[in-house]
């Protein structure tokens, strides 16, 4: 692996433009974490711009992975908005794992725009950083993530029923992965 490893921002696809968050972004992520529907699967309630401003203030500062726990937020955007993020962080250096997660502005999906940008994200985990996994820890029930972990290439490993209380009440788990010799065979 080559860590320490800084994210390339910004870092462009064909549609979009992956980069660190700015405090100048601070209104663009609370029109979508503000929302109900965003949230229902994430592990917070809809957030209020005082405390977007406060975690986009972190998220700003997470520029380098190093060890375990290091993490990006990184910003997707699209002609200068902000309408989505990717969370990418490092679950274990001696197990070469890492663990990717996202969230999407409602009025920008079914158009790719996630495919896009996490696609992005694995291809510069396995190529650059030289991650051996990737995971994917999400609710079942959010069929917009768990198509996009397929499309991906990630595979359905686990499903645990009603392991966790999640907002009230019993939720299940879904883990999906990728290991570097399937992202490459991709084609």
């Amino acid at each position: 692996m080559q860590l320490p490893f800084s994210f390339p921002s910004p870092l462009r696809t064909e549609r979009l433009v992956l980069r660190f968050m700015t405090v100048s972004d601070i209104d663009d992520v609370h029109a979508y974490q503000s929302r109900e529907d965003v949230c229902r699967y994430m592990t917070y309630e809809p957030r209020d711009r005082p405390t977007v401003a406060e975690k986009v203030t972190q998220y700003a500062d997470a520029h380098v992975l190093a060890g375990d726990g290091d993490y990006w937020q990184i910003a997707a955007t699209l002609d200068g908005r902000v309408i989505g993020d990717v969370y990418f962080t490092i679950k274990s250096v001696e197990q070469q794992t890492a663990e990717i997660g996202w969230s999407l502005h409602p009025d920008f999906q079914g158009r790719g725009y996630m495919s896009e940008a996490a696609g992005a994200m694995l291809a510069l985990a396995f190529d650059q950083v030289g991650l051996r996994r990737i995971i994917a820890v999400l609710d079942p029930r959010n069929d917009g993530s768990t198509a996009l972990c397929r499309r991906l290439g990630l595979r359905e490993e686990a499903h645990f029923v009603e392991d966790e209380w999640f907002k009230g009440e019993w939720a299940d788990t879904g883990i999906y992965a990728i290991l570097a010799r399937e992202w490459a065979s991709r084609g």
